[in-house]
């Protein structure tokens, strides 16, 4: 079913061909729910309008209602609470579209083709007038990603993400058989740009004149421009490359590579900008979606994962020689099978004493400075402008920053991250649902850190029960707490904690801290782990040390017992201020001594807790 003519030679434009697939999952849930049903122009319309009801497509003109059900979330990503029948109307009637896609009625029909556009083109979904849509095997294998809960009284949605590694197989797939020159886009390039990437690495890396470090992020526009899936003379040019300008070409000469020597002159409507720093960015966001590829030098090259051999192996040997593909179909039905056997392969796991030597080395690249720099970033929804952390998404940034905070500022405390990493230790995506996000160890006692970048209502419902569920599996191995982050607490998060610590009777302890405060705790305190107690009697060495003070002075007073107490103990209980300390030993001789109007410099005598008659 082709419909396309004229093609030509192009660059790869990811940022308009596949601006933000990782939210293509959503997409497709609602796609899902019309599985099988037979498109017209009723349907398509219906669809777009149930994408504005979960809040994944929004127009430009919002009704006052619909603005406060988007308040705290994101395009892509769903609402916090789905449109009313009422609310979807308007916004179909308020926002009618001029756009026109070929085969697909002028307005929403077209808009509906847009939106669904690149799942065609990855395998994951077909849809065209008149017959019905289909969501392929690989499409539900990336709809396991995550779960989707509706309260039917109030319309609130709850997502999260149980299984990332499903999206990451998905990816590696879909751009391990991706064409360039396919029947869905106008091009001449015939190459898959992933299979091209990795035979070209793989020959650099075999020149022992090269350094062994991949390809350079200089380097990358020469692939994005090149025409055929050639991968040697691709190698033999970035070498020349190399002798002639090291690894650091000036940006004329990469752009005289692409524009003059590689189009031959035909490809005049570039900026500079564009294609040595845009393109090569958003080709790296997505060869890394595959989890295939490592960041070195700092981002300055990008190499094949040591962790993912085997993978790469099996795509070079299965899908570097590939059929060419004219009827749309036929590419779909090739692009949609899931190859169960390049997804079954098992990735190599780091062990947790690797995970902390791999940290360690971001911490040559990442000074606290820096590290304070984007977390604050992050908290304001910034961007960030580092080559690395540029390139992970929101939520993955914040583990790997806050994992890098902790390390930082507490050298001595263990740090365990559950995030999937390459092979230099940088996240290729967040923590499964699960396990907690990061562990942390500190003398007998243990910290887990969960993080999220979820504001309002979706941050009590889909964090805060979660982490108790974590924190309950990771005391069945030590003492522990649990520190929560996020941009900003949600009151309703904070009063949801309190219950949890109110029932389990102080055992589950939460301590919630936006990203500022933090970063105060991490610059002020002495341990990660709080050591506080509510009451003397909390402790027993506590308890005896105070009986035992009493005793050798025949009597002592509140304020010599409470400082001597601080001595023996304060490193311990490194959490505590002095007020605490003292609220602690006065509550202590006064339940002991029975005496509620005791001086502070008053010496006291009391029975010892151990000569207390048990009733």
């Amino acid at each position: 079913m082709a419909r396309r003519a004229n093609p030509e030679f192009k660059p790869l434009l990811y940022t308009t061909t596949m601006r933000n697939p990782g939210r293509l999952k959503f997409m497709l849930y609602v796609l899902n729910k019309f599985e099988g049903k037979i498109l017209d122009d009723e349907l398509a319309t219906m669809i777009c309008g149930e994408t504005i009801r979960y809040g994944l497509y929004r127009p430009m003109k919002k009704l006052l209602s619909v603005q406060e059900k988007w308040a705290s979330s994101d395009q892509g990503e769903f609402s916090e609470y789905l449109l009313t029948d009422e609310e979807v109307t308007m916004m179909l009637r308020n926002n009618p579209q001029s756009h026109k896609e070929a085969g697909f009625a002028k307005g929403w029909p077209s808009r509906f083709a847009t939106i669904y556009d690149l799942t065609k083109e990855l395998g994951l979904a077909y849809f065209w007038p008149e017959e019905p849509i289909i969501i392929s095997p690989l499409a539900h294998h990336l709809l396991k990603t995550f779960e989707v809960e509706i309260e039917s009284d109030s319309g609130f949605i709850s997502c999260e993400i149980t299984h990332p590694e499903y999206e990451q197989q998905v990816f590696m797939q879909a751009l391990a058989k991706s064409q360039r020159r396919n029947p869905f886009v106008r091009v001449l390039n015939d190459n898959i740009p992933l299979v091209l990437l990795l035979e070209t690495i793989q020959k650099l890396n075999a020149d022992p004149r090269q350094n062994g470090c991949g390809m350079s992020r200089r380097e990358l526009p020469l692939l994005i421009f090149w025409k055929d899936n050639n991968a040697e003379e691709l190698y033999q040019r970035i070498v020349k490359l190399r002798q002639e300008h090291r690894y650091d070409p000036s940006d004329e000469v990469i752009c005289d590579i692409c524009i003059k020597e590689i189009m031959e002159g035909s490809f005049k409507d570039f900026k500079v900008k564009s294609i040595v720093d845009e393109y090569p960015d958003e080709f790296i966001r997505k060869m890394r979606m595959t989890g295939l590829f490592s960041l070195r030098g700092a981002g300055r090259f990008i190499d094949i994962n040591k962790n993912e051999s085997e993978k790469v192996s099996y795509i070079l040997s299965h899908y570097s020689h590939y059929k060419h593909f004219d009827d749309e179909r036929e590419y779909f039905d090739y692009m949609a099978e899931l190859d169960t056997n390049l997804i079954q392969i098992t990735s190599h796991s780091t062990s947790a004493t690797a995970s902390e030597k791999l940290l360690d080395n971001w911490l040559r690249v990442y000074n606290w400075s820096i590290i304070k720099k984007e977390l604050t970033n992050l908290a304001a929804k910034k961007s960030s402008t580092d080559n690395v952390l540029k390139l992970l998404a929101a939520p993955t940034r914040l583990e790997f920053l806050t994992a890098l905070a902790i390390r930082c500022k507490m050298p001595d405390v263990r740090v365990v991250p559950n995030y999937s990493c390459d092979d230099e230790g940088l996240p290729t995506s967040t923590a499964g649902g699960n396990k907690g996000d990061i562990e942390c160890y500190e003398q007998q006692n243990g910290v887990l850190v969960e993080v999220t970048m979820a504001l309002g209502r979706t941050q009590t419902m889909m964090e805060v029960w979660p982490i108790e569920r974590h924190l309950t599996d990771f005391q069945k191995r030590q003492k522990a707490q649990c520190i929560f982050v996020a941009p900003s607490i949600y009151s309703d998060s904070e009063r949801q904690i309190q219950f949890i610590t109110f029932n389990s009777k102080g055992e589950k302890k939460i301590r919630p801290y936006d990203i500022e405060h933090l970063l105060h705790f991490l610059e002020n305190s002495p341990s990660l782990f709080e050591y506080t107690i509510a009451s003397l009697f909390d402790s027993p060495r506590l308890v005896s040390r105070a009986d035992e003070l009493m005793h050798e002075n025949n009597g002592i007073d509140i304020l010599t017992l409470c400082r001597k107490l601080q001595e023996d103990f304060g490193q311990e209980y490194g959490s505590m201020s002095a007020r605490q300390w003292y609220v602690v030993t006065r509550e202590y001789v006064e339940r002991q001594s029975m005496r509620y109007d005791i001086q502070d410099n008053e010496p006291v005598i009391w029975m010892a807790a151990e000569d207390v008659p048990k009733v």
